[in-house]
């Protein structure tokens, strides 16, 4: 089924920001929603409760460190679309929690690794996949989901845990979409970072004073950029600020 719609992939939108960024892109005319996820069971139910909510969205089966998995997930996307146009990095794993994670000295160097795998290798593979069927029709908008707690200049005097593996992984994805910018420097292909503030989600608990609907308004802000946008940005949620607000690298 080829479509003239805008072809938005959110990874990791089965439930949380990715769901409420697959729902809000849904909304919007003109956009056909991917949605994907590890667990096929949860990632159909997802849909399910979006159709129900009379929205037209997808769902494909991805796994972002499973290379195999995103092969299959670009072929069927291409088969059945032929086309991409948004990618929403936002599948990711979060140790902070953990009791090893309250000092650099003692964190795991295993979950420091599989944070890289999930969190930056990840974005990266589905950028090494999916950009060249953007480039196709020179048209791209490419949103990782990183957080504040990956800004070097602020991370001194920030009153953040220390959260070491969630933290370098997310400073490296960062340097990801630092490379990938300056790559596509001149195209229609925008690369973006976003940090959606602490929200009420399983890793954010009951207590976060933001929604999902909230930490999901800047990364539709950014999925739907207007040609000449901002390219290699890092941005704050906006509802701090009223609106766009850059942070510093």
């Amino acid at each position: 089924m080829k479509t003239e719609k805008r072809v938005a992939v959110i990874t990791g939108s089965s439930k949380g920001l990715g769901f409420e960024i697959a729902r809000q892109l849904a909304k919007l005319e003109n956009i056909q929603v991917i949605m994907s996820s590890r667990d096929e069971t949860q990632g159909l139910e997802a849909r399910g409760n979006l159709v129900q909510q009379g929205l037209e969205v997808d769902y494909l089966p991805l796994n972002v460190i499973d290379d195999k998995s995103v092969v299959n997930f670009v072929g069927a996307l291409h088969k059945q679309y032929g086309r991409v146009d948004i990618l929403v990095n936002n599948a990711g794993v979060n140790s902070t929690k953990e009791p090893e994670e309250s000092s650099i000295l003692t964190a795991k160097l295993d979950t420091v690794i599989s944070s890289f795998a999930v969190n930056t290798v990840g974005p990266l593979r589905m950028c090494q996949a999916l950009i060249p069927l953007m480039k196709e029709r020179n048209y791209g908008r490419i949103v990782n989901v990183s957080t504040e707690m990956a800004s070097l200049n602020l991370i001194s005097n920030d009153f953040y845990v220390i959260a070491p593996s969630y933290r370098l992984s997310k400073i490296s994805l960062n340097g990801v979409a630092c490379l990938l910018a300056k790559e596509l420097k001149g195209t229609n292909i925008l690369v973006n970072n976003y940090s959606p503030g602490w929200m009420k989600t399983d890793i954010g608990g009951a207590d976060a004073p933001l929604t999902t609907e909230e930490g999901a308004e800047t990364a539709v802000y950014l999925a739907t950029l207007p040609d000449g946008g901002p390219q290699g940005g890092f941005f704050a949620e906006m509802r701090k600020f009223g609106g766009p607000f850059p942070l510093p690298w």
